[in-house]
């Protein structure tokens, strides 16, 4: 491989580089797991593995990151009272793995459109927060043990009961 396509590649994964960063800055800005560094990492990685996949002309290197990130993104979610968190963390460190393989096949202003209209509808929680805190029926509201004994699932007046 010569040194330009060596430098071509390289400027491949600092795109990616700088849409996990632009993701992960958001991420960072709303306290959630996996900021800045994570989603830049992530992107990164999976724009390496992408790029060796081409070098390669194995795709199996590439089908390798949809599992390792399936097992990083598991290990985000994690029970939380009567719900589970991490589950939005877990998403976007997958659609940012996705995006990373995007930059490597040279879909590059694909990832870019999809990491503005990631960031665009990781900034709507604020909204949607507004809108599920305000009804009564949502199942995945995070506010549930706020709400009157006959609302929750039965497991909590159970777990609540004094003991005999």
């Amino acid at each position: 491989m010569s040194n330009a396509d060596q430098l071509e590649v390289f400027l491949r994964l600092l795109i990616a580089l700088g849409l996990g960063a632009a993701v992960g800055l958001e991420r960072e800005f709303r306290g959630h797991e996996a900021g800045l560094r994570t989603s830049a990492l992530v992107c990164l990685g999976a724009a390496m593995f992408g790029e060796a996949s081409d070098i390669f002309g194995d795709s199996r290197i590439a089908a390798g990151v949809v599992q390792g990130i399936g097992f990083l993104g598991a290990g985000l979610i994690f029970q939380k009272g009567d719900g589970v968190a991490g589950v939005t963390t877990a998403a976007t460190i997958w659609v940012l793995a996705a995006l990373g393989l995007l930059v490597a096949v040279h879909l590059t202003l694909v990832a870019v459109l999809l990491a503005a209209l990631l960031i665009v509808l990781l900034e709507l929680a604020p909204i949607s927060n507004y809108i599920f805190s305000h009804s009564h029926t949502h199942v995945g509201d995070p506010d549930v043990r706020r709400r009157e004994p006959e609302a929750r699932d039965t497991r909590d007046r159970l777990d609540s009961s004094p003991e005999r």
